[in-house]
Order: C-alpha cells, then structure tokens, then sequence
C-alpha cells in the first residue's frame, strides 16, 4: 500500500466518523489528521473521479462520501488512487510472478473485505481503550 492510498484510507475515515451531514474543507481534514493538505487534495481529487466522494464550492464547500462508508471497501479507495493491485502483468509461468500475484490477490481480497465504517470503527475503539502506563 502506498501513501498515497494510506492518506485516501485516513481521510475517508475522517468523514466517515464525522458522518456526513454537512461538507468537510481540506485544510480541517489536513489538521485533524495530520496530513500536508496538498496530499489530501491529490487524493481527494482522484476519490472524486472515482464517485467515492462528492464535492461542493464556496464559503461552506469541502467534501462528502458519496455512499454510506459501510458500502466503500478499502479496496475501492486504494484502487481509485493507486490503480489496480497488482497491476495486469501476465506470470506466464515465472516462480516469482506467480508467487507475487497471488500476494496481489490475497491483499485485494483483505482489503475487499474491510470498510472505510470498520476503519473508522476501529479508530474509535482504539481511542477509547484505556491506556496504561508503567
């Protein structure tokens, strides 16, 4: 997973858990996240083209997903920032490509079966867990 697509999975949790009513600037995503707003932006954009989130202009612009998170796999986000997993290269029989392709699958499926709702379900519990110091 690049960063690119660890950004994209960060920010749509961050939306997730504010659920959605109302539109989320850039820059507050940046700050409570801890991401330059020039990634966030970049990532946006290509989230964007890819129906995962919706834009709105103006004084009370920013963004939104477009669907209920629990319906957005992490898969969908990774793959509308990075491309395909894996990519489309044919094994033709090599030990190591087919070895490498059947990682790529494993991940796609790990990732198909989490949504962006579990991410920012996680986040939570892991907010919550009381914290012990020795």
């Amino acid at each position: 997973m690049s960063d690119r697509s660890r950004v994209a999975v960060l920010a749509m949790a961050e939306l997730a858990q504010r659920g959605g009513s109302s539109p989320v600037p850039i820059l507050e995503v940046s700050e409570c996240r801890g991401i330059p707003a020039h990634q966030v932006e970049q990532v946006f954009a290509a989230l964007r083209r890819a129906g995962l989130l919706q834009s709105q202009r103006g004084v009370k612009g920013g963004y939104t997903l477009r669907r209920d998170p629990g319906d957005i796999t992490v898969l969908e986000v990774v793959e509308a920032v990075d491309g395909p997993i894996g990519g489309q290269d044919d094994p033709q029989g090599c030990p190591v490509a087919l070895i490498w392709a059947a990682g790529a699958d494993r991940l796609s499926e790990a990732f198909r079966e989490v949504t962006v709702a579990d991410v920012a379900a996680r986040e939570a519990r892991r907010a919550e867990a009381p914290m012990f110091h020795i």
